[in-house]
């Protein structure tokens, strides 16, 4: 049996006074051995924790003992290995980043769609489907049929849908994201854009992965998760991509065979984006690791992601992940 619960949450509320639950929120997760990263901002939480069941369930359990978080609802799966090395509760602007002011799901948001209902949706004619990740998370998997935005970060999609008017001009929009958050944003967004039929899937492609089955599913590839586990499959069973800890992008065993890839420095994707100085640092970090593991040690002084990479540094600063 997998040794570690893993948790992603979210919920937006209004949250004038979140500051002040940075340091009880921490307390909570570190005397539990909890890690991962938390977001609180004036519109809510978001994140994703991971720990012993008993010492998750306990942090659960007390996230919800908080009146504005009461009804939390929160998606689990498993791992084998811990997902996050440290624990952090970030003060945020947003706890998910559009960068547009006034969008509100708590005032109007799309129509949620239960995961069994989302292949006769997307299915329909009338429904174009818009999956509103980032584009090193839609290469390694999506809907079948989905169009991607090719955004760098959540903060494109906006500038996406004002330029693609022609392409969303059907009568139904469907959208989704990992675990939901971005599609509360997204939808709303859209909403107030003046869309009528808008829709996303409700708890994202996880709980599609966890509930639909295989044999009847509409999902092609693997599910970018942001923490150590990289992707994951139907079931939420383990991904067979690897991290490359210069970019944070997933990568395959076929593109580590390639010459661009350096463990700890470089992959196919960023072997042009960073200078000799920055590989030299992250070649140095690299060996740091490696002595830290022969002593039987933990490095955790990890670099944060290029800010190309920035839903990835937002979204769950962990390894951010």
């Amino acid at each position: 049996m997998s040794n570690y619960l893993v948790a992603a949450l979210y919920k937006f509320v209004r949250l004038p006074e979140y500051e002040a639950l940075q340091a009880p929120i921490t307390e909570i997760c570190i005397e539990n051995n909890v890690k991962g990263t938390l977001l609180l901002a004036a519109e809510g939480i978001n994140g994703t924790i991971a720990g012993p069941e008993d010492g998750l369930r306990r942090v659960l359990a007390y996230l919800r003992t908080i009146p504005a978080f009461e009804g939390l609802v929160h998606k689990e799966s498993w791992a084998d290995k811990a997902p996050f090395l440290r624990m952090k509760v970030r003060l945020k602007k947003e706890i998910v980043t559009m960068g547009v002011e006034g969008v509100d799901p708590n005032r109007t948001v799309g129509t949620y769609v239960k995961p069994g209902d989302w292949n006769a949706l997307i299915s329909d004619p009338d429904t174009i489907v818009v999956d509103t990740r980032n584009d090193y998370e839609v290469a390694i998997g999506t809907f079948k049929g989905a169009v991607d935005p090719k955004t760098k970060s959540f903060r494109e999609f906006p500038s996406w849908a004002a330029e693609n008017k022609d392409l969303l001009k059907k009568p139904k929009v469907a959208m989704f994201c990992t675990g939901g958050i971005r599609c509360e944003k997204s939808t709303a967004y859209m909403k107030e854009q003046g869309y009528d039929e808008v829709y996303h899937l409700e708890g994202g492609i996880l709980k599609y992965l966890e509930e639909v089955p295989e044999e009847a599913s509409l999902w092609e590839g693997d599910c970018f998760v942001f923490d150590e586990r990289v992707s994951v499959r139907h079931g939420l069973e383990p991904g067979d991509y690897h991290m490359c800890r210069a970019c944070r992008r997933p990568v395959s065993e076929e593109e580590m065979a390639l010459p661009e890839f350096v463990e700890g420095v470089s992959c196919p994707y960023c072997h042009e984006e960073t200078t000799e100085e920055q590989k030299e640092r992250f070649a140095e970090r690299q060996r740091q690791i490696m002595l830290a593991k022969q002593r039987g040690e933990k490095h955790i002084g990890i670099t944060k992601p290029r800010a190309q990479n920035a839903d990835v540094e937002q979204s769950l600063e962990m390894k951010e992940s």
